[in-house]
């Protein structure tokens, strides 16, 4: 695994970014369940959003590696404020930029390049970590497809207005092509959130359903990875394990803060007329946390750095499988110790780490479940296909 070499000088900016503008805001943003348009705005200013996009389309042409050490910095204050950032680097934007025609490369880095997170739509009702089990679907009439089905747990449903929207296509015989990306934007007729979630953490971020109603997008609008719809639905998935490296460094920079958090703290708590930094039992307890922490670090970067299969633009999936699951977990683990140090007041919402400890429990479920991700990375050792449905295939075929 080679380690690679990180921008000081962009960490500090972020460093300084956060602990001006972001941390300040983080407690209230979770309070209100409101998407922090105002960070937003100065994340844009300051050319945080579509990092990632290249210079001819208005963006600095960043690697994913600078993306995770800005996104680290700022999930140390509020995980909200990362993840807007993951996706508006990774995920969505980075499909069209590596997949899409110059007219679709110039209208998504306009939204992004402004502030817009976009929204990826796989996830359905009866289709989670199954994806290609969905049911919605794209006819084609002529120069247009007609989407018709429904989305649920959407990141940034109801605030974004770039929608990568996944669906079976069909011709216009009714003959099933494959599962292909369709672009969109918020206010097109057909294209409607009904309902919120009510979140256990990460409270500022909307997660919602989507139904599609006769949704027309214009075939200008379809992403065609090589390969077409046959194929397609796999590039595409691809773009997910940017979008993984990015959800595992937040859950990592959220117990890099709270390691900070613990160790301030236990210099400064005193009992039995010491600080309880001096008891080697707390002593342990964050020297594992710090380890934990330099090994997700170590693994996220050299995803981050890598690339896929056959000269893929995006993360090698089974180095960005194994990263997201270690970070995943390890941050679990390092928030719920750094809240027992805490103590009672760790329970509390006057401190921060109630919070996070909210936060991080998603990230060993969204972008993939720990569980699905170590099918991934097994399948890969032992040199099989992933399973696949049962109406599809009754084991997995050994490869070739």
């Amino acid at each position: 695994m080679t380690i690679p070499v990180i921008d000081a000088a962009l960490r500090a900016r972020a460093a300084a970014f956060a602990r001006e503008h972001v941390a300040p805001r983080a407690a209230a943003i979770d309070e209100s369940r409101e998407y922090p348009w105002d960070i937003v705005q100065k994340l844009a200013a300051a050319g945080f959003m579509g990092m990632t996009i290249p210079p001819e389309w208005g963006g600095r042409g960043a690697s994913f590696l600078d993306v995770c050490l800005v996104v680290e910095e700022l999930a140390k204050h509020c995980s909200v404020s990362a993840r807007i950032v993951v996706e508006g680097n990774m995920g969505a934007i980075s499909a069209v930029m590596a997949y899409g025609t110059p007219e679709q490369k110039a209208w998504a880095a306009k939204l992004v390049l402004a502030g817009d997170k976009p929204a990826i739509c796989i996830t359905e009702p009866e289709a989670g970590s199954d994806a290609a089990a969905m049911t919605t679907r794209a006819d084609r009439r002529g120069e247009r497809w007609v989407i018709n089905g429904r989305k649920h747990w959407i990141t940034g449903a109801s605030v974004s207005r770039l929608h990568l929207i996944f669906a079976r296509a069909f011709d216009a015989g009714g003959r099933e092509l494959g599962i292909g990306g369709f672009l969109a934007e918020r206010g097109q007729k057909g294209l409607e959130m009904t309902r919120r979630e009510t979140t256990m953490g990460l409270c500022g971020m909307p997660e919602g359903e989507l139904v599609f109603t006769d949704l027309e997008v214009p075939d200008a609008m379809v992403l065609r990875p090589p390969g077409g719809f046959a194929r397609g639905f796999a590039e595409l998935m691809n773009a997910y394990n940017s979008q993984r490296v990015g959800a595992g460094t937040v859950a990592m920079g959220i117990a890099a803060g709270a390691l900070e958090h613990a160790v301030a703290w236990a210099k400064e708590r005193r009992q039995f007329g010491r600080p309880i930094a001096e008891f080697q039992g707390l002593q342990w307890m964050l020297a594992d946390a710090q380890i934990q922490l330099t090994a997700s670090r170590l693994m996220l970067h050299a995803a981050a750095a890598s690339r896929g299969p056959g000269g893929s633009p995006f993360p090698d999936p089974d180095l960005a499988a194994q990263a997201k699951i270690f970070a995943s977990e390890a941050a679990m683990r390092i928030v719920n110790d750094c809240l027992q140090i805490f103590g009672a007041r760790g329970y509390s919402r006057a401190f921060p780490l109630e919070r996070m400890a909210r936060d991080v429990r998603m990230f060993t479920i969204g972008g993939g479940t720990a569980q699905v991700l170590r099918n991934l990375v097994a399948s890969k050792l032992l040199g099989w296909k992933l399973p696949q449905r049962r109406d599809a295939a009754a084991r997995p075929a050994a490869a070739e």
